[in-house]
């Protein structure tokens, strides 16, 4: 069932839906959410349910503001604050401590819960609306089928889930991969999923460096080995080891896709080529709809140019090594 975005009245009535407990998948800069209203734990366990998603997984809340953020919990560390200043609305989500009794199913039962404030307008005027409807705020993982490849389009939503889904139309999403997750509950907060905030600025934000995931972190959504994945088995090589691959391949008539920097006369024997941009918010923002177009051509296998092991490329680097962890 679509809605359109660019009409402010089914903006309103994606809102009502979500506040009668009902599912409304909607746009982000980053990827299209599949959301329920946060403070409805049966709303919640719909989102679970839809996606496959096992209850322990957390999912993100997203608010409208920083006062918003105040519903989800009772105290915004310092290092929150001046992460929430610098890039709400934006792709980062902090994780801070959870109000009691609040948002229980949503955070995976974990006394720790995440927050963002999304940069779409479609999305920030939805969670205006919603909270004028008594929503506080909405749990929403990305909307697809958990593990598989993150939708960035709303026909990618409508490909995973049935018509009885509401969907909020609000174009491409202009990121395209995941926010930042920052946990902030410490002396010294952590990077526990890069994305297009790079670990550099965040740090150059706090004036301190990052800390490291260890076995206390909070569980976070992207955080398990695979994720992300297409259909067909992904492989990611480095440019030297894809070209010798491909010059021993040939011409033969395998259904394999390729997306890489490779000159094209290299590229030759391959079923389907996609050039991979130079620049890594390119890549970001195309490379979720490159994966899935190779699934709906029917490639069998997949080879993609390992990208620079450099701060910009990590939230690039991180999707493709858990697509390939299959």
């Amino acid at each position: 069932m679509n809605l359109d975005g660019s009409v402010p009245g089914q903006i309103s009535q994606a809102a009502a839906h979500l506040a009668a407990g009902e599912l409304v998948a909607f746009p982000t800069e980053t990827v299209y959410g599949l959301g329920a209203r946060a403070d409805n734990d049966v709303a919640v366990a719909q989102v679970f349910a839809a996606k496959g998603r096992p209850v322990e997984h957390p999912l993100i809340v997203h608010v409208v503001d920083a006062t918003a953020a105040l519903a989800f919990t009772m105290a915004l560390p310092e290092s929150a604050q001046r992460l929430m200043a610098a890039y709400w609305p934006g792709p980062l989500t902090v994780i801070v401590p959870r109000r009691p009794a609040v948002a229980a199913a949503a955070a995976g039962g974990q006394d720790s819960i995440g927050l963002r404030c999304p940069a779409h307008p479609v999305a920030l005027a939805l969670l205006r609306d919603a909270l004028t409807a008594g929503v506080p705020g909405v749990a929403a993982p990305s909307a697809n089928r958990f593990g598989c490849i993150s939708p960035t389009t709303a026909a990618h939503v409508r490909a995973e889930f049935d018509a009885a889904l509401w969907v909020l139309d609000g174009g491409p999403c202009e990121v395209g991969i995941e926010s930042t997750i920052v946990d902030c509950r410490a002396t010294q907060p952590v990077l526990l999923r890069p994305g297009q905030i790079t670990r550099s600025q965040i740090e150059a934000t706090l004036g301190q460096p990052l800390g490291w995931r260890n076995t206390h972190s909070p569980r976070v959504p992207g955080s398990l080995a695979s994720h992300y994945a297409p259909r067909a088995p992904l492989r990611l090589m480095n440019a030297a080891l894809l070209s010798q691959a491909l010059a021993l391949l040939g011409e033969a008539p395998l259904k394999l896709a390729v997306y890489s920097r490779l000159p094209s006369r290299t590229l030759a024997g391959s079923a389907w080529v996609q050039r991979m941009p130079d620049s890594s918010d390119a890549v970001a923002h195309e490379l979720f709809a490159v994966l899935r177009h190779f699934d709906e051509q029917g490639a069998q296998l997949i080879w993609v140019e390992e990208p620079p092991d450099t701060p910009e490329w990590e939230g690039v680097r991180d999707r493709l090594l858990k697509a390939s962890s299959t």
